[in-house]
């Protein structure tokens, strides 16, 4: 019997040994207990300790499926942070990155519990791993809550992406509640009491019916009989092709051109002497180099430069720097050298090109700020650059900005007149309103089909990643605008459709 009890107790077990040494440090067999039947799989302090693993689990899963959904507007994230720290770092690739490991971490320490307990072993987990645990916790719930607060948007991304992934969601929880029936079982038939029981396999049933119930709900534009799917929506480049030239420069429209984008988006400033030029951000500090030059102007606004100050400036240096794109790849030796040179790109010579290739353009014009001697003559200081310097067709200009609508319909009625949200059909018409450009978290095919039974098609803006564009396509988008023309090209028809 001595000898029965001595060989029990050093009995090799080499799978549960790492099981226990990497969950709970206890490598030794006589450091570990066995779960006696009808008892609780652990002391009653771990027990109060598991939902934190499990809550852990949990939101550090919400936390990284959301963190990658939220790739489509990375470089917005980096720019808000550059606003605020004034420099720029691809935080956004760093976050993720972090959210990865601390999910695979937290999975880890939850796939060695559930193996633990399907071996009938009572958990323990080491202090260390607790303080990790609640590191995860923490920093997922403030990191979710931060978002929620800063960048409540995303969230709506996050409905718009169940559309395309619900399904293999569902599958993989599936899957996971199939591997888990053992352990489950196992315990609740060893559980000497019925509330222990019902405590067991109620809530697992739970979410068993819930999982049943989950494919009434499931809904898709993907999801479409053949031949009901619209045309490929056209490709405006956002800015021209950032990934591939800076930002609002000549070489970056050209980029966009050679890859066959079917129009042109840009950002209008007025400088101080009334020559409109391109420039997305108030001043002048992330795209050139005025830190150079005039180092005590960073923080002054771009348009209380005159044209000839601004057309001395370098836009290009920067982008090799920066680097603004996580996934931008290296340019040729003589894409460099281009962008080495750009400079700051007037509204006339951007309509020119424009024209010249016969692509639409569409622009947010920023209104002077006060004090500049434009402020009140903007709107027609652009129209005089559109309509007798440029020579650019008409019907090539989408007009986007909604102050003295009614006067720009009349001096230029060729101008194809486009509303930044969402209204009533009939007040559209009455607008002459022939294009919705509309952010695409607020993508509704619905909505979409009705404003194309009123002949009003719709752009949706910024559209970059191919899960997204597939989305935009199915919803019958007419157009989008993206910063990946090069990538979204090459779609010949919407991932995932089904």
């Amino acid at each position: 019997v001595v000898r029965r009890h001595l060989l029990q107790r050093y009995e090799h077990q080499p799978f549960i040994s790492c099981l226990a040494g990497f969950y709970s440090c206890r490598w030794k067999r006589y450091q570990r207990r066995r779960t006696e039947p009808g008892k609780c799989c652990c002391k009653t302090r771990e027990c109060m300790f598991f939902p934190l693993l499990v809550g852990a689990f949990c939101f550090s899963l919400i936390f990284l499926y959301m963190w990658g959904e939220a790739k489509n507007d990375y470089n917005n994230f980096d720019w808000y942070n550059y606003g605020n720290l004034g420099f720029w770092f691809l935080w956004s690739v760093v976050l993720l990155i972090v959210a990865a490991i601390l999910f695979m971490y937290i999975t880890l320490l939850l796939v060695l519990a559930m193996c633990l307990l399907a071996e009938g072993q009572q958990l323990y987990l080491h202090w260390s791993h607790k303080i990790g645990t609640f590191l995860v916790l923490g920093f997922s719930i403030t990191a979710l809550f931060i978002l929620s607060v800063l960048w409540g948007d995303q969230w709506k991304t996050v409905r718009l992406s169940f559309q395309i992934t619900a399904p293999y969601l569902h599958i993989g929880a599936i899957t996971i509640m199939v591997l888990l029936s053992w352990p489950v079982a196992l315990h609740a038939i060893r559980a000497d009491k019925k509330v222990v029981q019902v405590v067991i396999v109620g809530p697992y049933l739970a979410i068993l019916l819930f999982l049943f119930l989950i494919p009434l709900g499931m809904y898709s534009p993907c999801i479409r009989e053949v031949g009901t799917l619209g045309p490929k929506p056209a490709l405006i480049g956002h800015r021209g092709a950032p990934m591939l030239a800076p930002e609002n420069t000549e070489m970056s429209f050209q980029k966009t051109i050679e890859h066959d984008g079917d129009g042109l988006e840009t950002d209008v400033t007025i400088s101080y002497d009334g020559v409109p030029f391109l420039m997305h951000d108030s001043t002048l500090k992330r795209t050139t180099n005025i830190g150079e030059v005039y180092p005590n102007e960073t923080t002054q606004n771009a348009a209380f430069f005159s044209w000839d100050t601004l057309k001395e400036l370098n836009a290009g240096t920067w982008f090799l720097k920066d680097k603004p794109f996580s996934c931008m790849g290296s340019l040729s030796r003589a894409d460099q050298n281009q962008a080495m040179n750009q400079s700051i790109y007037k509204l006339s010579n951007f309509l020119r090109l424009a024209d010249s290739q016969n692509k639409l353009v569409i622009f947010d014009l920023y209104r002077p700020p006060e004090k500049h001697p434009y402020r009140n003559s903007w709107i027609n200081r652009t129209l005089e650059v559109i309509l007798n310097e440029s020579g650019i067709k008409p019907h090539l200009v989408l007009w986007l900005e909604n102050d003295m609508r009614s006067f720009v319909q009349s001096v230029a009625p060729g101008f194809q007149q486009t509303m930044g949200n969402k209204a009533p059909v009939e007040d559209l018409l009455m607008d002459n309103i022939v294009k919705l450009n509309l952010a695409y978290t607020e993508m509704s095919s619905e909505d979409i089909q009705k404003y194309a039974e009123a002949n009003i098609t719709t752009n949706l803006y910024v559209v970059n990643e191919p899960w997204l564009f597939s989305l935009a396509w199915c919803s019958g988008a007419h157009s989008v605008t993206t910063n990946t023309v090069h990538m979204l090209k090459n779609l010949s028809q919407p991932l995932f459709l089904m």
